[in-house]
């Protein structure tokens, strides 16, 4: 197969600390393609499903690829903030957590389901005016808040420390910052909080079981890949 020809989807477990775009850079290089993108972009902190598009026929349709619904698996750690809401950045303020049941828990987490107001984080990659608004932020340049309406489906598997640590799965749709539903959760139980830990499962009705390890990318025969490569059907 010539690499021109070549055009698919290819599934993706991205490790923690690559950025979405470092991705796409790794499979340039291994498939000798330069048209690669992807279908929404996961956080450096994150782990898990991340959809690469191979070739023309499968780049075309990105738009319907960001559309699909998501479903995360996080963990929430109380009681101190950071400025990117996740573990990456700096705390920026520390507020006591409350004895809590895993029934206000539930409550807390059924107020922020079905259409839902969020703020996108100021470390982001939303763009004003044409620039990230992680680099104004990481520039020091002060941003009105942003918010956008996202749904959220469903808040699953709610599991509860006894101290300072949810995980929970959460159902949603694109569009969706966890770190802000993190802190939207945080604060609806009366502290303050940030994700520690997350991973995307699932794009609509792909599976992150059936992803490539991206760890692999830089080592696996070109070959190997292109098995992986599905056709491009929603």
């Amino acid at each position: 197969m010539q690499s021109t020809e070549l055009t698919g989807l290819l599934l993706i477990d991205k490790p923690q600390n690559f950025t979405s775009n470092d991705i796409v850079a790794v499979a340039r290089r291994a498939l000798g393609l330069k048209r690669i993108g992807h279908s929404g972009t996961l956080d450096p902190m994150a782990t898990g499903l991340l959809i690469v598009l191979v070739g023309r026929g499968a780049t075309r349709l990105q738009e319907r690829f960001l559309k699909l619904p998501k479903v995360y698996r996080a963990e929430l750690t109380l009681g101190a903030e950071t400025d990117t809401w996740d573990a990456q950045g700096q705390i920026l303020k520390e507020m006591p957590v409350p004895a809590l049941t895993a029934a206000q828990i539930r409550d807390a987490a059924e107020s922020l389901t079905g259409e839902v107001r969020q703020q996108i984080p100021p470390f982001s990659a939303k763009k004003i005016n044409g620039r990230k608004m992680y680099d104004l932020a990481r520039a020091g340049q002060e941003v009105e808040a942003r918010f956008n309406t996202v749904q959220i489906s469903a808040w699953e598997d709610i599991v509860f420390d006894g101290k300072n640590k949810i995980s929970f799965t959460l159902c949603c749709s694109c569009g969706t910052y966890v770190r802000a539903l993190g802190l939207m959760l945080a604060r609806a139980l009366g502290t303050t909080g940030h994700l520690t830990a997350l991973r995307r499962l699932k794009i609509g009705d792909f599976d992150v079981c059936n992803a490539l390890d991206g760890a692999l990318l830089k080592t696996a025969p070109r070959q190997e890949i292109v098995k992986f490569i599905k056709e491009p059907v929603l």
